[in-house]
């Protein structure tokens, strides 16, 4: 399905430890129409639903929509920090064309 990298999963159990509303709750990556290339990837603590595909990855559980697994089968979600600032980044291989932020992206 997708992968957390070590490093992402380190920044997903900070966030967890210091936002009480994401206690006990799985980290939910998912798709959203938006950005300059169409779609834009979406994060938040949130609960488990009906037909969510869960991955668990370096013990984070993700949870992922139906819709949203479809375009993230593959993908790798790491937490970068570099002169441009810091945020989690997907590599997509279903991604014909993402936007120079990085953040949106669009599919044939």
């Amino acid at each position: 399905m997708l992968q957390l990298t070590a490093k992402a999963a380190e920044k997903v159990r900070y966030f967890a430890q210091n936002m009480p509303e994401a206690q006990g709750k799985p980290l939910r990556i998912f798709i959203e129409g938006g950005g300059c290339s169409g779609f834009q990837y979406g994060f938040t603590f949130d609960d488990q639903q009906d037909g969510d595909t869960v991955v668990e990855a370096h013990g984070i559980r993700v949870v992922v929509d139906p819709l949203s697994a479809q375009y993230l089968a593959g993908a790798t979600v790491d937490f970068v920090e570099d002169f441009r600032g810091a945020g989690f980044v997907v590599e997509n291989p279903n991604a014909v064309r993402t936007c120079g932020c990085g953040h949106s992206f669009a599919v044939e």
